[in-house]
């Protein structure tokens, strides 16, 4: 996906009006929320910096020459004998350098997540999904008939996550059209057409597993939340 236009008020009414339009046709509660992103990913950012500090160690045992006469014309020529103690802060200085950096640079988020390995960024939106599900869905029902579509937007990458219920009569796999639906929109800059579409897919899979009973109560909010 490219960069996606901001939702307004309009969009988010859509949105919630979806989800009660899918909602009256079922028992299912049905929760849309939608992340800048889903981690900050200090922690591949702090591993990218050890890394090319181990880099610049290996550099300096490799070409010891080029970074110890490096240091001398920046000193002035004035190193005559070089001791265990100054090799070793010529090292210290120069993996000081390079790690902290490296760190800097990471400071730009859009680099650090550019940098995080595709299976990372999908385990941390998963996680993401699942412990928002735990607290905004996951047996607030009274038929444990919740169901959270999860969008982050920095990951490009979406999640639906249902109650065990739910889980028990449709396969993860059924939820394949929802998110094709949803992906399919969003490639097109349609940040709230694809929140619909996948609502309208995962409302007729509820409307045909469970079927909306005349005494049936709306339980969670319809609204999209937004963190």
């Amino acid at each position: 996906m490219a960069s996606i236009t901001p939702m307004n008020d309009s969009d988010r009414e859509r949105v919630s009006a979806a989800v009660a339009a899918a909602e009256s046709r079922s028992a299912g509660e049905i929760v849309t929320i939608m992340a800048q992103r889903s981690d900050d990913y200090a922690d591949v950012a702090l591993a990218w910096a050890a890394f090319v500090g181990l880099l610049a160690l290996a550099a300096l045992m490799i070409a010891p020459d080029f970074y110890l006469g490096l240091y001398e014309r920046l000193t002035g020529g004035w190193v005559h004998e070089w001791t265990p103690r100054l090799v070793f802060g010529v090292a210290l200085l120069v993996t000081t350098l390079k790690v902290g950096g490296t760190w800097l640079i990471l400071l730009w988020r859009p680099l650090r997540l550019w940098l995080t390995p595709g299976p990372i960024r999908h385990r941390r939106v998963r996680e993401r999904a699942v412990s928002a599900f735990k607290i905004g869905a996951e047996r607030r029902t009274h038929g444990r008939t919740g169901i959270l579509i999860y969008l982050s937007l920095a990951e490009h990458r979406a999640e639906i996550v249902a109650d065990e219920a739910i889980a028990s009569k449709v396969a993860p796999e059924v939820w394949g059209d929802a998110m094709a639906a949803m992906l399919t929109e969003l490639k097109q800059d349609h940040l709230a057409d694809g929140l619909i579409a996948a609502v309208e897919k995962v409302g007729t899979v509820l409307a045909e597993h469970f079927p909306r009973a005349e005494d049936d109560q709306n339980e969670l909010p319809d609204r999209l939340i937004e963190l």
